[in-house]
């Protein structure tokens, strides 16, 4: 199954209701921004957030439960354990349980192939703002001509009160698209990603 490209997590009609203004001969650029801030933030979380069908490889092993990526998971269509389908599972939440467990032979990890739907019915704001946030400072740094600051530009580096003296640094972004380690981190915390995606739809 092929990969194919998912729809932003936010669109041109949210930044403009969370105030960003966009002219019209803007709107193919913010596109393209919104295109890549959420290519970021779903690289940082591991898992595509909105809701798509996937199929994903794990490793199986012989305990009875398996791990599934991209919480939510709604369903599970296909399971195949070392390119053989298997239907005797049941699927808990965020795992597949299964009372032969996941190995078909000894000392040696099986592949699992699953096809499932899962993430999220509709974008969380938090993450349309954040993903809208990142295309604002990119916008703005197009209309400066210049760098920009990005998400962790600003923060305090040092600091001194006799003759007060400050320090900001941009914990060694280059562009506005950099996500900051501590909110990569926190996305991937979030959203527990991790397994490698076959394909998507």
């Amino acid at each position: 199954m092929a990969a194919v490209a998912l729809d932003p997590l936010a669109t041109v009609a949210d930044a403009r209701e969370l105030g960003l203004t966009v002219a019209d001969d803007e709107e193919p650029m913010v596109e393209r921004y919104l295109r890549a801030a959420s290519a970021a933030v779903r690289d940082a979380a591991g898992v595509p957030i909105s809701q798509i069908t996937s199929t994903v490889e794990l490793e199986g092993r012989t305990g009875v439960w398996l791990r599934l990526p991209g919480p939510p998971i709604t369903a599970v269509s296909q399971v195949l354990l070392d390119g053989d389908e298997v239907t005797d599972y049941r699927l808990r939440t965020t795992d597949l349980w299964r009372r032969r467990g996941w190995q078909t032979t000894c000392g040696e990890p099986s592949t699992v192939q699953v096809t499932l739907t899962h993430g999220m019915p509709a974008v969380p704001e938090d993450i349309v703002m954040l993903v809208c946030r990142i295309v604002a400072a990119t916008l703005n740094a197009w209309r400066d001509g210049d760098g920009g600051e990005g998400l962790a530009a600003g923060a305090v580096t040092q600091e001194r009160i006799g003759d007060y003296s400050v320090s900001y640094g941009d914990g060694g972004l280059i562009t506005e698209m950099e996500l900051p380690d501590y909110l990569r981190q926190r996305l991937a915390e979030r959203f527990g990603g991790g397994a490698a995606v076959v394909g998507s739809r």
